[in-house]
């Protein structure tokens, strides 16, 4: 399943992940990677609670800042 990315710095020194393909779909974490990790996990219980499906692998396509 492809989903559209985005990782930026926040006002708190840290790093949210919103996944752009899903609105709502968001996380943070103290490093890029940690915060793109949690994202992973958002994105697969998304679409898990409203689809009842749960991809087995994700392709990201981040977005620039």
């Amino acid at each position: 399943m492809r989903v559209t990315i985005r990782i930026i710095r926040n006002e708190h020194g840290d790093y949210t992940g919103l996944c752009t393909s899903l609105p709502g779909c968001l996380s943070r974490g103290r490093t890029p990677e940690e915060a793109k990790e949690k994202l992973d996990e958002a994105i697969r219980g998304y679409i898990a609670a409203v689809g009842n499906f749960v991809p087995e692998r994700l392709v990201h396509e981040e977005l620039g800042v």
